[in-house]
């Protein structure tokens, strides 16, 4: 047997039979690959699991759980070069989706069986490794507001309840964003730093394609003035999700760049993969190439920029940007 893998399972992730689960994934992928298994307690996650296979020098890294368990690991792997797989078994299963890897386990042991890898970027927000996303304002309160109990009881559709529970309280918030070459003041509701993101991550979602491997992090800054508006925004986004065309409504911007430094006033909480991690202001930094993964071949899709029409909206340019 050539191959051998590190898997980290998560035993309380989703709402299967994780038993069953891990018998399946043994049976599908022990043939060819040599498991070393390790499973998540409360004392012990899945972090330090993988820090620990990166200093044993595994071949490989395989992480079986929710969003939080397959972010966290493969934060562990970052600037490593040892291959990472993926096998979902979450609420969300964004990690997934936003990598186009099946969220089937017998699917997703088969990606990994293929072999074939490519290094997608990655991040970091405040110094924390980030995969997918941070998310201020709308979207960090509705994960908070969608506890572990909710998404136990009702999947996916907790985080829809707790997003029609939060239009009740849409505040708007003043907030500058930096990046290399600009400086942008406007207010917003919520704005959104993605470096990969599911169609389901709609605030995500103005440009209409995230690239994962293009050096560059895509920001969405969403800004309604009545709940109404807020409803109608966010199914414009599900469209240009859907699509794939990205979004014209005045009040949605978005832009692409390699960092951005964002403050708010009054300060906003932030949503970090899925994890709550505090609140503005924050910075983000893309580290291309920064995750071997083992992951399917992705479109690709041409940057686009979209401003325009943002309420109090101001853009000063910097000055090496003008030379």
């Amino acid at each position: 047997m050539s191959r051998s893998a590190c898997l980290i399972f998560n035993p309380v992730a989703g709402q299967g039979d994780p038993e069953q689960d891990l018998i399946q994934i043994r049976a599908i992928l022990e043939p060819e690959i040599d498991l070393d298994i390790y499973l998540t307690t409360e004392e012990i996650g899945a972090d330090e699991l993988a820090r620990a296979a990166v200093e044993r020098g595994v071949d490989a890294i395989i992480a079986s759980g929710g969003d939080g368990t397959l972010s966290v690991a493969a934060t562990a792997v970052v600037g490593t070069n040892i291959p990472f797989g993926v096998i979902s078994r979450g609420t969300a299963n964004a990690f997934a989706a936003a990598l186009a890897i099946p969220d089937t386990i017998e699917a997703a042991c088969n990606v990994i069986l293929q072999g074939a890898t490519r290094t997608i970027d990655v991040a970091y927000c405040n110094g924390k490794p980030m995969v997918l996303l941070a998310g201020i304002g709308f979207e960090a309160e509705t994960v908070e507001l969608a506890d572990r109990e909710a998404k136990r009881r009702f999947g996916i559709m907790a985080y829809v309840l707790a997003g029609v529970q939060q239009l009740r309280n849409l505040q708007s918030f003043d907030v500058e964003i930096e990046t290399e070459d600009k400086i942008i003041k406007t207010s917003a509701s919520a704005v959104t730093v993605a470096n990969a993101a599911p169609p389901t991550s709609v605030l995500a979602q103005g440009p209409a394609g995230i690239l994962y491997n293009d050096g560059l992090l895509d920001l969405t800054i969403v800004a309604p003035t009545s709940k109404a508006g807020a409803i109608a925004a966010t199914f414009h986004l599900f469209q240009t999700a859907s699509t794939g065309n990205a979004a014209e409504r005045d009040d949605i911007g978005y832009l692409r760049a390699r960092q951005f430094k964002i403050k708010a006033d009054p300060p906003q909480k932030v949503v970090l993969d899925g994890e709550m991690v505090g609140t503005t202001p924050i910075e983000v930094n893309c580290v291309p190439g920064g995750l071997t993964i083992f992951v399917p071949p992705a479109e690709e899709i041409e940057p686009v920029e979209k401003l325009e029409g943002l309420p109090n909206l101001t853009i000063e340019l910097k000055e090496s940007a003008q030379e």
